[in-house]
């Protein structure tokens, strides 16, 4: 599967899909029953100083569930390897050696002392592994000693520790960056000028999960007390793309390349964010609920994918949405759409005259046909095109936006559609004009 191949920073895999630094990459029992999956490469769990973390012996995570019982979210408050450093380095060595084709990146955290990065890197670098990710992500745990998050949402800290791995280590390296920030773009331009390789992104959510109302108190618990954790699942995966898309059309971190995470659970998902400039994808959620054999419908469906398009490689589009990602002030404000209900497979259940008629713009008449029935259909005069009603309708293709053409009259407007308007900006009504 030559078109399915990739060279991140000179480190191949036969396929994108890594795993990513969490229990699943824990130890070589797992790491090598999903290379035998078929998985690409993983990112072996963060590893740090003996003696190890103690993590706690009670719910380590909690799921956010939808009405069908699939899991949308996933909690948890694991810390870091909790092995002996030794133990980790023995059976990455291992593993490696045993599966050269196969990428084998190990995830690092210590404190921000150089010599304690200096140590650390020296002893992977014996392992024969491809590369380092430095963890500036972790939002719990880690983050009150002074590590992950509250590294990661410093750009000083995360240009300075960077800066110290490069001066210390031959091998790629990758920051792990937080999405626990205000802007993704400043400690991605802070890993670059540290001399990093690549960033990985999005580590996990800071988020409470529940209370327990019977007993207030925080939902799960351990002995009665709890603790914010590490959101990720499907849920996430919106703002995983908003800030991997963020990242790709920076003009400071063009260039950068990218190792995408967060929400990946289908072959779909991998090439949205390839789409959005990803050079990979890495796993964890999904492996979690599914299992590692869920690798191979992932691999089947881009491999299809690539195939249906015409492509050659994961290259040939690995980007290719960047560019229409803008900020709001240079949309064209002179696109006009208008809302269309296909009466043949309609199932007249009302749900979009209600959300239109109670929350949006009242452009969805209910009528009754001759025979009683309900009938729904869309008041052109008052539909802004705002897609609600395409959003919850139940029935695929059954709602839909039609583009109004040059020379059409938007009916709620009074205005005729103009096609001399290239884009937002050049409008008249652009804010820009009137605010600075």
């Amino acid at each position: 599967m030559a078109k399915l191949a990739t060279n991140f920073l000179g480190i191949r895999s036969p396929n994108p899909f890594w795993l990513a630094s969490a229990p699943p990459t824990d130890k070589e029992v797992n790491v090598v029953r999903a290379f035998e999956a078929g998985w690409g490469g993983v990112v072996w769990k963060t590893l740090g100083e003996d003696p190890p973390v103690v993590n706690v012996n009670g719910p380590r995570y909690a799921t956010l569930l939808g009405a069908d019982r699939r899991v949308i979210g996933l909690n948890n408050i694991e810390l870091i390897s909790d092995r002996p450093l030794q133990v980790n380095l023995d059976e990455i060595r291992r593993v490696k050696r045993a599966w050269p084709d196969r990428a084998l990146v190990v995830s690092l955290m210590v404190p921000v002392v150089e010599a304690s990065w200096q140590r650390i890197l020296a002893q992977v670098e014996d392992t024969g592994a491809d590369g380092v990710e430095l963890n500036f992500g972790c939002p719990h745990g880690m983050s009150e000693r002074g590590m992950g998050s509250a590294v990661g949402q410093v750009p000083q800290y995360i240009q300075q520790v960077a800066e110290w791995c490069k001066k210390h280590t031959r091998l790629p390296v990758i920051v792990k960056l937080t999405p626990n920030i205000t802007d993704i773009r400043f400690p991605a331009r802070a890993a670059k000028a540290g001399g990093a390789d690549a960033v990985s992104l999005i580590n996990t959510i800071n988020s409470v999960m529940g209370v327990d109302l019977d007993r207030m108190v925080m939902s799960p618990d351990t002995d009665g007390w709890g603790s914010h954790g590490g959101y990720c699942g499907t849920a996430v995966k919106p703002i995983a793309l908003n800030m991997v898309a963020e990242i790709a059309r920076d003009p400071q971190t063009a260039g950068l390349p990218l190792s995408a995470i967060g929400g990946i659970g289908n072959w779909r998902d991998a090439a949205e964010f390839i789409a959005l400039g990803a050079g990979n994808v890495q796993v964890c959620t999904a492996a979690m609920v599914y299992g590692f054999k869920i690798v191979q419908d992932m691999i089947d469906g881009l491999s299809n994918f690539i195939d249906e398009k015409g492509y050659a490689s994961i290259e040939d589009f690995r980007g290719k949405a960047v560019p229409t990602v803008k900020n709001w002030n240079q949309l064209n404000l002179n696109h006009v759409v208008k809302a269309e209900i296909k009466q043949d497979s309609c199932i007249r259940c009302g749900r979009c005259h209600i959300v239109c008629e109670d929350t949006s713009h009242q452009a969805i008449r209910a009528t009754r046909e001759a025979d009683g029935r309900a009938r729904y259909e869309v008041n052109d005069a008052e539909c802004v095109g705002c897609n609600l009603c395409v959003s919850i309708c139940p029935m695929p293709d059954t709602l839909s936006l039609r583009t109004l053409q040059p020379g059409e009259v938007d009916t709620r407007t009074g205005q005729v559609v103009r096609a001399d308007y290239a884009n937002w900006t050049q409008h008249p009504n652009n804010p820009q004009r009137t605010c600075a």
